[in-house]
């Protein structure tokens, strides 16, 4: 027996990966143990999976750089292409702003986090996956269903934390560059240096992108995707010593934004019909880590974070300006008492500050209106994790808060997983999740609809989740066969619904008021190594979304009810070229009957096409690749586009792609 020796980590700071190996499996096929020979020392070696699953108690999986290579990857909005778990499509046909579905619902029930710190929330959220360059990126954790309660409650359908290039890596420096048909370039650059025995680093990341095409593919008048200019600019410092450890980093982002009618579009004698805003965007965060006792793992750590949203948008004549401000505190303890028993336990605290001037109607006459918005949240968590033997982890976690706006709420979350031999494993979650929703800075993008936008008095979402998932290897012809299938059970106690269903003149925002609202999600996957390194993926999920909307519980609109996925990813034997394929088949869902002239109440399913090839070299790589290569568009995006004026118009009944094919290359250098 080779014994590998065991390393404790600080995962809130994330600072290193652990990966759990089993020194037997590893070693049996190379070495046999006689006792003539013994090893010392024994080094293994062998390639790190793109997609790997969470080897603790809750479901998840983290996408390594590996996997972001596989397409061009450029924010974070395009991470998601080749992963069968989580959609990303636009919110409208207007304003570019994404959205992510995650178990079937949208992505404001996914808590966004930057390194385990919550990120991106409010204001922010439209257009939070524009906001983090591809390139910066070193890995994403996705976490479903009910997840730990250490990162706040706001979790309901799941956590996507994302980790940016740590300045305490080797010594590097990375330039990527990027263009492609639609007119979009993109530059990127990251480098870090090392001072005072490598115990001190700090390393800068740049982003700039320049979208300045006027794309009009359909001839309806409107930009497909707007123009878009962004700067972006991060510095980081860490320092990492034998009981101190430090990080730190200051962002500041620029953003302008500018669709709507082309110039040639507005008829003569008529207004053009513009959507335009500009954000600037000012993130800081220090986490500071005391570490106790090694041997136990005991580390106090304090986290610190702030950021500064001022975002000015109009649609038409219609206005939306907000400043958020937004401060966390955190105070984390975690221990080891034994192998058998841990626990983490600690104190947190919220602060959101929302200034918002807004005018929801094209009468200029009138004055814009104010509304300010101010919560404070204090609250205070526990969380145990039993691992009796190789077979069990179970995991149980309650945090108690108390919101200025909604008063005391409690949230308990449990995860257990059972795995009785290297073959399979089994895991059940359930728990409780609570959202504060600020609808203005949230859904302002509904001002892309001439609609009437009204807001009721919204009280705090409040829903379950429930989830199991099976995970079978499978030894197959010499490699490993990895089947999941997965369930969740998402039910809201309270939910805030996007109604387009009361009347065609109207867009309510309103609460549940006691009606159902609940989402099951099936999902299937399979990988297989068919080949030393040919790699394929095939998936189907199927979601059924219901929620109360039009006086009645129906089928929640613009929501595909399955999604087929198939992923192809080869390398030539020295690694020299990669060929990556993905094929998605999007299932139909239901229309409004009151949208397209009030006769077509569902949209078709739809394929979707992406390929990329990758030539490698010893410090740069080229890769080129094609998205959207089927060119299906969604054929009138934009309802009544010919009279933006007029109280038809609407830009957000969007269910599939807005704009056709695109090609692009791009060059990779590394130092």
């Amino acid at each position: 027996m080779y014994r590998l020796t065991k390393r404790h980590t600080l995962p809130m700071l994330a600072l290193s990966t652990s990966i759990a190996v089993q020194a037997q499996d590893v070693l049996n096929d190379s070495i046999a143990p006689t006792p003539e020979r013994e090893l010392s020392q024994a080094q293994v070696t062998g390639k790190r999976k793109s997609v790997s699953r969470m080897s603790g108690a809750e479901n998840g999986f983290t996408l390594s750089r590996t996997e972001l290579f596989k397409a061009a990857c450029c924010n974070l909005g395009e991470s998601f292409t080749t992963n069968p778990s989580v959609d990303v499509s636009y919110s409208d046909a207007a304003t570019g702003a994404k959205q992510i579905k995650l178990l079937g619902l949208a992505g404001s029930y996914v808590q966004m986090l930057s390194e385990n710190i919550p990120d991106f929330r409010g204001a922010a959220a439209p257009y939070a996956l524009g906001y983090v360059p591809g390139p910066w990126m070193q890995s994403i954790q996705v976490s479903k269903g009910s997840a730990s309660v250490k990162n706040g409650y706001e979790s309901i359908t799941g956590q996507i934390n994302v980790e940016y290039k740590k300045p305490q890596s080797d010594p590097s420096m990375e330039v990527n560059l990027y263009g492609d048909t639609k007119s979009r370039i993109e530059a990127n650059f990251d480098g870090n240096v090392h001072f005072k025995q490598k115990k001190l680093s700090t390393g800068v990341l740049a982003h700039y992108e320049n979208n300045f095409g006027h794309h009009d593919e359909n001839h309806d008048g409107f930009l497909d995707k707007p123009n878009v200019r962004q700067g972006n600019l991060m510095n980081r410092w860490a320092w990492v010593g034998d009981r101190y450890i430090f990080q730190a980093a200051v962002d500041g982002l620029n953003e302008k934004r500018e669709g709507g009618q082309t110039k040639h579009a507005a008829h003569e004698g008529s207004e053009r019909y513009g959507i335009d805003m500009e954000t600037t965007r000012l993130t800081a965060f220090a986490k500071n880590a005391f570490i106790i006792n090694k041997a136990h793992g005991t580390n106090l750590a304090l986290i610190l974070s702030g950021s500064y949203h001022d975002a000015d948008a109009t649609y038409g004549h219609r206005t939306y300006d907000v400043r958020q401000k937004n401060g966390y505190a955190s105070l984390l303890f975690e221990t080891d008492f034994t192998e058998a028993h841990k626990l983490s336990a600690g104190l947190s605290l919220n602060h959101d500050y929302y200034n918002q001037h807004y005018r929801l109607t094209h009468n200029t006459e009138l004055a814009p209106q104010r509304l300010d918005e101010h919560e404070t949240t204090p609250g205070a968590y526990a969380q145990y994790t039993f691992t009796p033997n190789e077979q069990w982890v179970v995991m149980g976690g309650m945090r108690v808060d108390h919101s200025s706006m909604y008063g005391t709420f409690v949230t308990p979350r449990f995860h257990i997983k059972y795995a009785p031999n290297h073959v399979l494993s089994l895991r059940l979650s359930a728990g409780k999740g609570y959202r504060t929703v600020h609808a203005l800075g949230e859904f302002n993008y509904l001002l892309a609809s001439n609609r009437q936008l009204v807001v009721g008095h919204l009280k705090q979402e409040a829903a379950w989740n429930y989830g199991a998932s099976l995970n079978l290897k499978v030894p197959v012809g010499g490699h490993i066969l990895d089947l999941s299938a997965e369930y969740y059970y998402t039910h809201f106690d309270e939910q805030v619904v996007v109604d387009y269903d009361t009347d065609v003149q109207h867009i309510y925002l309103h609460n549940l008021d006691g009606h159902r609202s609940y989402s099951h999600t099936m999902q299937v996957e399979a990988t297989y190594t068919l080949l030393r390194n040919l790699t394929l993926t095939a998936a189907y999920r199927y979601n059924l979304v219901r929620q109360y909307t039009g006086g009645q519980v129906q089928e929640k609109p613009f929501t595909n009810r399955y999604k087929g996925l198939l992923t192809v990813s080869y390398k030539t034997l020295l690694e020299l070229w990669q060929f990556d394929v993905t094929a998605q088949l999007n299932g139909g869902g239901r229309l409004l009957a009151n949208g397209v002239d009030g006769t077509t109440t569902s949209f078709p399913a739809y394929a979707s096409l992406n390929a990329q090839i990758t030539r490698w070299f010893r410090h740069f790589s080229i890769y080129v690749g094609g998205e959207n290569l089927t060119n299906y568009k969604q054929r009138n995006p934009i309802l009544h586009a010919e009279h933006p004026w007029s109280d038809k118009f609407d830009a957000t009944q969007v269910w599939g792609p807005v704009h056709g094919a695109m090609a692009y290359a791009g060059v990779r250098i590394n130092y």
